[in-house]
């Protein structure tokens, strides 16, 4: 767990103090996720935002999603499992990760493709998001 630790302790470092405790839970809520990264994905096509996905598994730019269009697609036991993880509301919880997920996927599917079964990879992730997070010093 320490590696997620430190993705989370270089997500601290700015404005996004919610996110950086929320980061390794969500990492591990989304393997969890049934049919991995790919049962995401599933989720929001079925609810009416395979366009958004779409955009975050593609090659271009990341289209927004609010936390309201989140809290219809994601299952509400993940949300709630993050939000008793974090000790945050869910809507907080939705909040961070309308900024969150749209990067993560996004990282996870490089070549704008998804593997069957694809895990999220801490060790790909931090290495991946520390532009992200790491660069908000000012």
């Amino acid at each position: 767990m320490s590696l997620l630790d430190t993705l989370a302790s270089m997500a601290g470092g700015g404005q996004q103090g919610g996110s950086a405790s929320l980061l390794p839970a969500l990492i591990e809520q989304l393997n969890k996720y049934p049919g991995g990264l790919s049962g995401l994905i599933a989720s929001f096509q079925k609810g009416g935002l395979s366009e958004i996905v779409a955009s975050w598994v593609g090659t271009g730019q990341n289209m927004p999603v609010s936390a309201d269009q989140l809290g219809s697609v994601l299952d509400p036991g993940v949300v709630n499992e993050l939000a008793a993880k974090t000790g945050q509301d869910t809507d907080s919880v939705l909040g961070s990760l309308s900024s969150l997920l749209p990067q993560l996927v996004d990282q996870a599917t490089p070549n704008g493709e998804v593997q069957g079964g694809q895990q999220f990879n801490p060790a790909e992730l931090l290495a991946s998001l520390s532009g992200i997070f790491g660069n908000r010093a000012g």
